[in-house]
């Protein structure tokens, strides 16, 4: 966009209105102007502005020079007509006027920004490239000053894709494609952070380094690439795998991060800010390799199964298993699963009991406040908030809006969430009704077309609309808020991560008929584990069932504690 600076017309000075010579006060030899500083004598065009601005730029004469109390010019320091040159109103939007003294002299004109190219500039269509650097922009212009995830940036290379880029670690390996090596260093500090807050996993690699129970595993995983999915990666590492990751949102990569992990030897493919051709590309880069190929899958959405499916099907005859975290790629397996196509196990951790309670509903209870904080600096209290859908992060969002607040409607399909809702004190409408009145619009149903094009004509000027559901299927604009504008707290990844390892471990050593071709949930068993994992953080204590209470419960005393239809 272009910035032109024009003169502005400045009222006409009437004759009328200038002073006499008697109403003039003396006046020092220098005259000063409205900043304090000395006025060159020698430029008549700064001269003339002193003298329309205010009467003591006029000079006098001088007390006792036998004045008859006229105005006498001073010619060394009053503009001449024969030096200025006189503006065409006509022409150049310029005036001229007439000093005291009878010279002509060019009014002073006053400047302001003209957005002169703004509406062609937008007509542009953007080059590849342009469409990077602008989606970045949009994604990290609140994030960058704040967020842990917003990514360390060199603006020299800022312009360049990293798919054009030749870069190696310290040891020479080339296999990856990240934004920037040489941000390894603050990426490792970040992870070494992140360790400290993911108890479970330290203590599983210490518990299972040994043993080494992935020892074989070539594992390509397609997750959000964060300092705590690098603690998971290093952990899988750590127990004997083999890892290639690519990121599962456009967005959410934190580049300092991934940086480390190439400069560890992992085989990185993402950056943040990526174009949906470079999503895909990453994501084939990680599954087509030559001399490699995966016997196991971790996948946060379901693209990566698709692209496998899609591309190599052949694959899934040396492939064990699939481990997928997120609602929407699970409805994928079971859709597979029902048509007959899926060839291989599948692990649903998204519906086990840490992932559902912790991940979903703690974690969001945080997030949403600060992914709308950091990008808004949005008040809560009294606000109008509609939240659509009432599953476990729906109520994690409810609540949160709640205490700070806020006044929460609940859209549902549901009877039974939509019972929940209204007894924990919301109030169940259809989006409709409350459209033109909300302050704020909030998609957590994991499903498509939430809001669409009629509901954002409906809205109220500075309607706040953000997606904590899946991707960018329920807003036709909207990727997830609590990744793409902030962080999830590093305690609540520990438990999902912890689990995701696990499922792993599971389905890679299970004997051959264990599981078929069919989507599992995480036995109940491990479930508990990863919750007493994480217990030893608060100091918390678990009491143990005597012989006599197991027996009466008809308990193993070690568990499992619950059946596996108990609704927790």
């Amino acid at each position: 966009m272009s910035v032109q600076v024009v003169a502005a017309k400045m009222a006409e000075v009437e004759l009328k209105d200038v002073p006499t010579g008697k109403d003039l006060p003396a006046e020092s030899p220098v005259t000063p102007t409205s900043e304090g500083k000395n006025l060159p004598r020698n430029d008549p065009h700064e001269a003339g502005s002193a003298a329309a601005a205010s009467p003591t730029a006029e000079p006098s004469a001088k007390a006792g020079e036998g004045g008859t109390g006229l105005l006498t010019p001073n010619p060394a320091k009053m503009p001449q007509a024969s030096s200025m040159k006189r503006s065409d109103p006509q022409q150049n939007g310029g005036e001229a006027f007439v000093n005291r003294d009878g010279t002509v002299a060019e009014a002073p004109r006053m400047k302001k920004i003209q957005f002169a190219d703004q509406k062609q500039e937008f007509n542009k269509r953007p080059s590849k490239i342009g469409r990077r650097s602008l989606s970045r922009s949009i994604s990290q212009s609140s994030t960058d000053s704040y967020s842990s995830a917003a990514s360390y940036t060199d603006s020299s290379d800022d312009e360049t894709s990293p798919r054009d880029k030749q870069q190696k670690n310290s040891k020479g390996n080339g296999d990856f494609c990240i934004k920037n090596i040489k941000q390894a260093d603050f990426g490792r500090r970040e992870i070494e952070i992140a360790e400290q807050e993911m108890p479970a996993l330290m203590a599983l690699r210490k518990r299972a380094q040994g043993e080494k129970p992935l020892a074989g595993a070539k594992i390509v995983g397609c997750t959000h690439i964060t300092a705590q999915t690098a603690v998971l990666m290093e952990t899988l590492s750590a127990l004997g795998a083999q890892c290639r990751w690519a990121a599962c949102n456009i967005y959410s990569t934190q580049n300092e991060v991934a940086a480390a992990l190439a400069e560890g030897g992992f085989s990185v493919f993402a950056w943040k800010g990526e174009s949906e051709d470079d999503f895909w590309w990453c994501i084939d880069r990680c599954v087509n390799v030559e001399g490699w190929q995966p016997n196991m899958i971790l996948d946060d959405g379901g693209d990566l199964t698709h692209w496998i499916y899609k591309k190599y099907p052949s694959m899934f005859k040396k492939i064990k298993g699939i481990v997928e975290e997120s609602v929407t790629g699970v409805h994928r397996l079971y859709q597979l699963s029902k048509a007959g196509k899926l060839c291989v196990p599948a692990m649903n951790v998204n519906d086990s009991v840490t992932k559902q309670k912790f991940d979903n509903l703690y974690c969001c209870r945080e997030s949403i406040l600060d992914g709308l904080k950091r990008t808004t600096d949005v008040m809560f209290g009294g606000k109008q908030v509609v939240v659509c859908g009432y599953g476990e992060v729906g109520k994690g969002c409810c609540a949160a809006l709640k205490a700070m607040g806020s006044i929460v409607y609940v859209t549902e399909i549901d009877p039974i969430c939509a019972l929940q809702a209204c007894m924990d004190g919301f109030r169940l409408v259809k989006l409709t009704e409350v459209i033109r009145q909300v302050d704020i619009v909030i998609t957590c149903t994991g499903n498509k077309n939430v809001v669409v094009r009629e509901n954002l004509d409906r809205m109220k000027n500075g309607c706040i609309v953000c997606n904590m559901g899946h991707s960018n299927t329920e807003i036709d604009v909207g990727r997830l808020l609590n990744l793409s504008c902030s962080t999830v707290p590093t305690f609540v990844l520990s438990i999902t991560a912890t689990t995701q390892a696990l499922a792993l471990i599971e389905l890679y050593n299970a004997p051959e008929g264990r599981y078929k071709q069919d989507v599992y949930l995480l036995p109940k068993k491990m479930d508990e584990y990863v919750a007493s994992l994480h217990l030893p953080t608060f100091d918390a204590h678990l009491t143990e069932l005597s012989d006599e209470q197991a027996k009466y419960l008809g308990l193993n005393k070690n568990g499992p504690f619950k059946p596996n239809y108990y609704r927790y």
